[in-house]
């Protein structure tokens, strides 16, 4: 899933390509994913794109004061293409298009954006608004922590209001921070050597400070090599750089331990149990189940 630092990347990537250009043409592949009805989607036809920007983990084209926003869920993309098709393109349930944006021709090719999403749960999101914050989860995001504004007393207060509520679960809530998900918890939480179960509330001073320094360290060196990349080097560039999420079974970069796994209904986590847990396994509730 796209999260902030991958996002942010997007958009930058998107401005530099974007901006002072005009939307000749929205194609709608897959019909679920427009989610508003008014304005229209062709109305952003024939606007000009007046900047590119990112909230939580949204990504919002202002089209001469309509915007376009995007939730790109867990298997969503945008592609850039140098030269696509003025045909509208085929709805298919096999396809992974979900929507194609043409700009401008220029020395005869008609450049845009795919929107994609892979996979059979069709979860991709698309807004047109006149003001972001129409928006539901824009309007509901909680405060983005690279801001300036996002400071330890923000994130103290958020985690004293939070209580007993694991601390994975508060730091993924889009709601209480914006733009972290599955992937950028569990790195913060290994980078602050923190049990994801960790009762938000009972942190210590150095606790709080460890983990307030990770957040914007993880996140705002995930930014920093993300910074000039295009959107079709992103995910690697991400998956590259990983200490525990997604390598199950592989050692820790920091202690040579084995990254350990706890399942859920429809994600899982990853961590270190040297680094995080006192070397103490976290209970998996599948395979428990399963033993049983």
């Amino acid at each position: 899933m796209p999260e902030l630092p991958e996002v942010e990347a997007l958009a930058a990537d998107l401005r530099g390509r974007l901006v002072g250009r005009p939307i000749t043409k929205v194609h709608l592949a897959q019909f679920s994913a427009l989610k508003t009805y008014d304005p229209p989607l062709h109305a952003v036809e024939g606007s000009f794109v007046d900047g590119v920007s990112r909230h939580g983990k949204f990504l919002d084209i202002d089209a001469s004061g309509l915007h376009l926003v995007f939730h790109l869920a867990r298997a969503g993309w945008v592609r850039w293409r140098e030269d696509l098709p003025g045909l509208p393109p085929r709805p298919s349930p096999k396809s992974t298009l979900a929507v194609r944006i043409l700009l401008d021709a220029q020395a005869g090719q008609t450049a845009g954006l795919d929107v994609t999403e892979a996979g059979t749960k069709k979860s991709l999101a698309m807004y047109v608004v006149r003001d972001a914050l129409d928006v539901p989860g824009v309007a509901r995001l909680g405060p983005d922590p690279l801001d300036d504004d996002f400071t330890i007393e923000v994130l103290a207060g958020i985690l004293h209001e939070a209580g007993r509520a694991q601390l994975k679960g508060v730091l993924r809530h889009q709601g209480t921070i914006g733009g972290i998900g599955n992937a950028y918890s569990d790195e913060l939480l290994h980078a602050a050597r923190l049990s994801p179960f960790k009762p938000a509330n009972s942190l210590s001073e150095p606790e709080l400070q460890t983990l307030f320094d990770a957040i914007k360290g993880v996140l705002g060196d995930a930014v920093a090599r993300s910074s000039g990349l295009a959107a079709s080097e992103l995910k690697g560039e991400k998956k590259s750089n990983l200490a525990v999420h997604g390598r199950t079974g592989q050692p820790c970069p920091v202690c040579g331990d084995t990254v350990r796994e706890v399942s859920f209904a429809d994600s899982s986590l990853q961590y270190c149990a040297t680094c995080q847990t006192g070397g103490k396994p976290l209970a998996d509730r599948r395979m428990s189940k399963l033993l049983k």
